[in-house]
């Protein structure tokens, strides 16, 4: 694969800028040219580095960087998280594909450390990319569901929540079916409704044309009269403001107004999700004039269909318009949500109008940029030709003596820090767009964007300030770890702080799933990319732990008094294996799943493999399937039901005893799913989690795959958690 991208530097002042390059991919080694490598004469590259197994991608969303917008994302050495490289891409579909092909690389490669390149430590360290606590951590864990795209949407097998009852313009209307759980009134008061509809257009243009504030968005979406970012929180993540029209509401009906927060992401069949939820921010307060309407839970899933050229839009709202005596207008609120989710038909007319020409789009405050627009005739983006090595004659031709070239280069050059070589910080690749992209300068006014991130790593305090806020702006609305009263029912013991309950009725509890309701992949994967029902799991459930402390708390399996070391004391040959999910915050929460089996290890080579291998084969096996069973639709979108390998989005640490395996789950070391967690922590005594964890199995010896356990989750409560003081 190869074509331009932007390299994202700070200079010593910490200010981000950024510089085009070609890049080649090929042979596990990414190099990096100034100008596009000429086809008649083989060139040697400016820089070059491995890619092996480990390096690890992830994906930062959009960021604005001198007034431009690009879509960001990091590689980085596992092994040393100085070594690291920024890039960006014009669009998220490029993006998207650069990732994947490089996880396909640092997967498919042997671990080689002698390719592993010390940091540098040379004077101007400034001009290395930024490194936050020596880590980049903006991951989209819902990148690393697999190399491979499967066929099936989802891997748990689970009956619609959504109830058609009508079609309108051309779309189909559904309602959210009541869950019967605790949060039954909640929801019934302002039941949710979801237009689905079928726009002429690609994912990614309808995806930015929903994200747009600016003046394009007039065109389609008669509600909104104004809209701003108050904050850019992360490239994933934003609080927005919005202000709407009065002349489709009723006639009396004062004017509404939304303050919400923004999460959007892409999944890797080019599916855009984009989640919003009311929240509370100090500096954009109620205006006189405007009531603020409560949107307890919406957004759009954006999926691509007929080989991408349209895209099916589903558009979901559950929210209260705040009337003054809400139940004697339950019909006119329900009649008001539904006339707003007519936006999508105004979208899909929007884009026939355009004849197909949808590359057209504005940015806006959306986007980080205010007012910024584009010339009809200057649509086009930068054209990155993806180009595989078998395709390019240039690659292939051994008359050049092209790897030798190449190789006289990596012998030398291995490391990201290396290719963030400053000597060349002040050349540039003219960019014939330069002018198309280009964003408007910053609003002077803070209200409008809380955090300049032209100096978001000025120093390591402000980056260690910022982090702390951006947590604080999350929680907001949720609930409130730090206030959690403490759950006094005398000692515990690890493995017992978490009662076990069946029957599935008593609040925080744990009681095992039923395994058919997750796929895994089947003997003939590999030929037809099938999955199969789960039949058994390889391991029982024999106990959890909810836990709370002032730090992270690693390796209870090894603590003295405890489930596991209670068995080892009696003899045998029960393994045990757990999983130690570990949340920070004000209260870092730990929730550990225990699983037991008789079987010895011997007589299970793929899980053997994984016990007594190293992390990095770890890593790119340990796998889980998450699900929503009941609870909101946002949290659900937010969750998903798509299996992830969890070590290539997020830190673990693993300890390994005589009988047993921990893994230490550090959801901190990702901002986005840190961001997921706490939507769901704000949620979680509503919710019902279920889960499976398996090794994925990657040859024909070790299919069919096998979950290793389940468990479901009844309505965890935070302020149950049981203190580290009292185990």
């Amino acid at each position: 694969m190869e074509g331009w991208l932007y390299l994202i530097r700070s200079n010593r002042l910490g200010l981000q800028y950024s510089r085009k390059r070609y890049f080649v991919l090929e042979d596990a080694a990414l190099r990096c040219f100034k100008v596009a490598p000429s086809s008649s004469k083989r060139e040697d590259p400016v820089r070059s580095a491995i890619i092996d197994s480990c390096i690890r991608v992830t994906d930062n969303g959009r960021e604005s960087v001198h007034r431009s917008v690009f879509y960001i994302f990091t590689l980085y050495n596992a092994s040393n998280h100085y070594d690291q490289l920024k890039l960006g891409a014009r669009s998220s579909e490029e993006a998207a594909r650069w990732i994947r092909c490089l996880m396909e690389s640092a997967l498919k490669s042997p671990r080689k450390d002698e390719h592993i390149v010390a940091c540098s430590h040379r004077r101007w360290q400034a001009f290395r990319l930024s490194h936050r606590n020596g880590r980049m951590h903006s991951i989209d864990w819902t990148v690393f569901s697999s190399v491979h795209n499967d066929p099936m949407a989802a891997d748990v097998i689970a009956p619609s929540p959504w109830t058609i009852f009508g079609c309108k313009n051309g779309l189909r209307l559904f309602t959210e079916a009541k869950d019967g759980g605790s949060e039954g009134k909640y929801w019934d008061d302002h039941p949710a409704i979801m237009a689905v509809g079928v726009v002429d257009a690609n994912s990614e243009a309808v995806f930015q044309t929903v994200m747009s504030l600016g003046q394009s968005r007039s065109e389609w979406d008669f509600c909104l009269q104004e809209g701003r970012v108050v904050e850019h929180i992360d490239g994933h993540t934003d609080i927005i403001h919005k202000k709407l029209r009065g002349d489709w509401l009723p006639w009396g009906m004062r004017k509404r107004d939304l303050l919400l927060r923004r999460y959007w992401r892409r999944e890797d069949d080019g599916t855009y999700v984009i989640l919003y939820h009311s929240v509370f921010h100090y500096r954009c307060r109620s205006e006189r004039g405007y009531v603020r309407a409560c949107l307890k839970s919406g957004g759009y899933v954006i999926s691509p269909v007929n080989q991408g050229k349209q895209s099916v839009v589903k558009h979901m709202l559950a929210i209260d318009w705040k009337f003054w005596k809400s139940y004697l207008f339950t019909s006119s609120a329900k009649h008001i949500t539904i006339r707003m989710l007519g936006r999508v038909a105004a979208l899909r007319e929007f884009f026939r109008a355009k004849n197909g020409n949808c590359a057209c789009l504005e940015f806006s405050s959306g986007e980080l940029t205010r007012h910024m627009s584009l010339q009809q005739g200057e649509n086009e983006r930068i054209k990155i030709e993806m180009l595989s090595a078998s395709e390019n004659n240039r690659l292939e031709d051994p008359t050049e003596g092209s790897l030798g070239g190449s190789n006289r280069h990596l012998s030398s050059a291995g490391s990201f820090v290396q290719l963030n070589d400053a000597a060349d910080e002040f050349f540039d690749v003219p960019d014939e767009s330069e002018y198309d992209q280009r964003e408007a300068m910053w609003p002077s006014d803070e209200s409008t964007h809380s955090v300049d991130q032209r100096h978001a790593k000025l120093s390591t305090a402000a980056v260690f300030v910022r982090k702390l806020h951006d947590l604080a702006v999350q929680k907001r609305g949720y609930v409130d770890l730090q206030g959690a009263a403490d759950f006094d029912n005398g000692p515990f013991c690890y493995g017992y702080t978490l009662p076990k309950d069946s029957s599935c009725t008593m609040p925080s509890t744990w009681a095992m799933t039923d395994p058919t309701t997750f796929l895994i992949r089947g003997e003939s994967y590999l030929l037809d990319r099938q999955k199969i029902k789960a039949n058994s799991t390889l391991m029982q459930m024999v106990g959890a732990d909810w836990i709370k402390s002032d730090k992270r708390e690693d390796d209870l399996s090894g603590r003295p008094g405890g489930l596991v070391q209670k068995c080892a004391a009696q003899g045998g040959n029960k393994f045990f294996f757990i999983v130690n999910i570990q949340v920070p915050g004000s209260s870092t929460y730990s929730l550990a799943l225990y699983y037991m089996m008789d079987t010895p290890l011997e007589k299970v080579p793929l899980l053997e493999r994984f016990v007594n291998g190293d992390d990095a084969f770890r890593n790119s096996r340990f796998k889980l399937i998450p699900y929503i069973s009941k609870g909101s639709w946002i949290v659900k979108q937010s969750v998903g039901k798509k299996a992830c390998l969890v070590g290539q989005a997020l830190e673990i640490n693993y300890f390994r005893g005589s009988n047993y395996l921990e893994l230490g789950v550090d959801i901190g070391s990702s901002t986005v799913a840190r961001g997921v967690v706490s939507l769901v922590l704000g949620y979680l005594n509503n919710l019902v989690i279920e889960m499976a964890f398996l090794v994925q199995g990657n040859t024909q010896e070790e299919l069919p795959e096998f979950l290793l356990g389940t468990c479901r989750l009844n309505y965890l409560d935070a302020s149950k958690a049981v203190s580290i003081d009292e185990c």
